[in-house]
């Protein structure tokens, strides 16, 4: 393991003469519950279809009170599968009278579930942006890291959301895909992926507009899976010496704040994987939230913050 420069922030003031700090709030990310109908082994989250943590419609409704108090133009839903909340469509549907842009990160295959069929149209009618995680373009390596049928419900998903008019050059429905790599290594140039996928998927008749590139980050069941496999140190030695500052500047921790399902504040939502809250000066609660204060604060980070300035970066 790396002895020199460890630390996230001794490595952040090496390059920059402060901590990383907010730049404002033009996002809010509402993790809408850890419920999920998957179980990938990359997760973060460790959600699954056990899990039972659920933001209520009180939290909901103040989230959304705050989006249009604050001019916070864009609300960012995740979970596990935020297509689970009970109150999911009528937040997207609130969030629409306030001309509140609205993404969603799906995992597609929500989309068969029974009682969820309906999603796809949903989402065109509602001009949702939708960023939906395919480790993939191969079937094998997308089956085996996220079950059987996986990917084949993936492709079906997306060649139905492209029928909606999603991947094309249409503003109001955007369609992004996520790319994670399936070991202990970083993800190659995202150009370069986004190519190969854009090649690889045309064949299935899937069509999108962006790949996004992250690096796994070494938490939940993945930092559980480097462990088993003795590669946690290596893993991080790796992350540690790919750090590039020009990746500080547009850390997506430092245009959003992140809700729990409970109500509680974070910088992003692996620090609320994590319970770590908002440093001790700012608010902890959105029932307390302040945007004067916490929209220049301090960011609380750890070294689990080098998988987000590896590389390319989680921009």
């Amino acid at each position: 393991m790396i002895e020199v420069m460890k630390d996230f922030e001794q490595k952040v003031l090496s390059v920059q003469s402060e901590p990383l700090r907010a730049k404002g709030i033009k996002i809010l990310q509402l993790n809408l519950g850890y419920r999920c109908n998957m179980a990938c082994k990359h997760c973060h989250v460790d959600a699954g279809p056990r899990r039972t943590e659920i933001m209520d419609k009180e939290i909901i409704d103040k989230a959304l009170h705050i989006a249009k108090e604050y001019s916070i133009g864009t609300i960012d839903l995740t979970g596990g599968a935020p297509e689970l909340n009970p109150d999911f469509t009528y937040l997207i549907q609130e969030a629409k009278k306030t001309n509140l842009h609205t993404m969603v990160r799906s995992n597609l295959t929500i989309f068969y579930e029974k009682g969820f069929e309906y999603l796809p149209e949903f989402y065109s009618e509602n001009d949702i942006e939708v960023i939906a995680s395919l480790p993939h373009y191969t079937k094998d390596s997308v089956d085996r890291v996220r079950g059987e049928q996986t990917f084949h419900k993936s492709i079906e998903a997306l060649r139905k959301l492209h029928s909606l008019g999603y991947g094309n050059d249409n503003d109001k429905k955007q369609l992004h895909l996520v790319y994670n790599p399936m070991g202990a290594f970083l993800p190659s140039s995202q150009r370069e992926l986004e190519e190969q996928y854009k090649r690889e998927l045309l064949s299935f008749g899937v069509v999108f507009n962006k790949l996004y590139t992250f690096a796994n980050m070494p938490i939940g069941r993945f930092k559980d899976f480097l462990k088993r496999s003795n590669n946690y140190d290596t893993y991080m030695e790796k992350v540690i010496q790919a750090f590039n500052p020009n990746t500080l500047d547009g850390l997506m921790c430092r245009y959003l704040i992140s809700v729990g399902w409970d109500g509680k504040l974070y910088d992003c939502d692996f620090n609320q994987i994590l319970g770590m809250p908002l440093g001790v000066d700012y608010p902890d609660n959105i029932n307390n939230f302040d945007y004067d204060i916490i929209s220049g604060r301090r960011i609380v980070t750890d070294n689990h913050c080098f998988a987000c300035t590896a590389g390319q970066g989680s921009t």
